[in-house]
């Protein structure tokens, strides 16, 4: 099974599998995407912090933070292990045996290529693995996670604990900026899980993408790229988003943007390869339980703001995104009053 791992058969081939070309109107193609310092940077310390990134959410979707109190030593650390475990030797690598599944799974932990759950039933493959586990509460998922390279379950553990306090300070500034009550987006964030991708370095980087354009369908997804690759579509075009040494890049999910009841946006962003080097990010994703009820905040509901979506459990959203292979427009018609 861990054959079918980008990383572990990539330097066998000279050209682009068949099966990682996309139809020509997917393509990132060669004309170059300009890396853009549109994205807006917020210090986290800064006294207007909070009406900073509530521009950034309406404007963009996304952001990046600087200042955040996460330890950059600790951030290096945790992107080390992270390119360790794809690095493994064979010798090594029946801790990725052991996790790996090419079908719809609900372990705690696994390993997986492309786009995971759907990699049997897709037409074309994207070019990267992933780690995917859940933080969460910790100790009750931490025994699940990778035992090699022996310093991941330490340093990610210590990872995960500050970055959902880093995720809760940042929602807490989103509810300033909305004027919802103190603590309100922390109730939809009470979960939190990992994807690590790695993307080996690409035979041909025009016709394949390492993820494909999509939105987060969670409440909050905070980025560490240490290298070029993340784009973001806006207006219709796609730009880069430049990586900025010690910070996060954040982003609204699409449970978020219902809450806020169309206030905040939700990008569509993808992620293209390069021919070079391999490239690895470390993802963490705030979510809801899955019977949580999510609907727009009823403080930003009134006459002249009636209610653009109705209610549902959170796992009724995840579902239809998942069948809808991650078409968020034609999700969002179920949801829609």
């Amino acid at each position: 099974m861990a054959a079918k791992l980008v990383s572990s058969w990539y330097k066998e081939v000279e050209s682009l599998p068949e099966s990682y070309i996309l139809p020509p109107e997917e393509r990132p193609g060669d004309r170059p995407v300009p890396v853009s310092n549109q994205i807006p940077v917020v210090d986290l310390e800064a006294p207007d912090s909070a009406q900073l990134i509530l521009d950034a959410c309406q404007e963009f979707g996304f952001f990046q933070v600087t200042n955040h109190g996460v330890g950059e030593e600790l951030m290096e650390d945790g992107m080390k292990v992270f390119e360790e475990f794809f690095g493994m030797s064979k010798e090594e690598e029946g801790v990725v045996r052991n996790l790996y599944s090419d079908t719809p799974t609900t372990e705690p932990c696994v390993v997986s290529t492309s786009s995971g759950n759907n990699v049997n039933s897709e037409k074309v493959h994207f070019w990267r693995d992933v780690l995917r586990h859940s933080c969460h509460p910790l100790q009750q998922y931490l025994p699940f996670w990778p035992h090699k390279p022996h310093r991941y379950r330490e340093v990610v553990g210590e990872c995960s604990v500050e970055v959902r306090k880093l995720g809760f300070r940042i929602l807490e500034k989103i509810s300033q900026g909305l004027g919802l009550s103190s603590g309100y987006l922390e109730e939809f964030s009470k979960f939190m899980y990992l994807q690590v991708n790695h993307y080996p370095p690409c035979p041909d980087p025009t016709l394949s993408l390492g993820v494909y354009k999509h939105v987060d369908p969670t409440i909050l997804t905070i980025l560490r790229q240490d290298s070029y690759g993340l784009q973001v579509l806006k207006d219709g075009h796609w730009i880069g988003v430049q990586p900025i040494p010690n910070a996060f890049v954040v982003n609204v999910g699409h449970q978020l943007q219902i809450i806020s009841n169309g206030k905040l946006k939700s990008a569509e962003h993808r992620a293209v390869t390069n021919s070079i080097k391999a490239r690895t990010s470390g993802a963490f994703f705030l979510h809801p339980d899955v019977d949580t009820i999510i609907e727009p905040a009823k403080a930003l509901i009134n006459a002249a703001n009636p209610a653009l979506y109705r209610s549902f459990p959170s796992y009724e959203f995840v579902k239809r995104y998942s069948a809808n292979r991650g078409d968020v427009e034609e999700t969002i018609k179920a949801f829609q009053l």
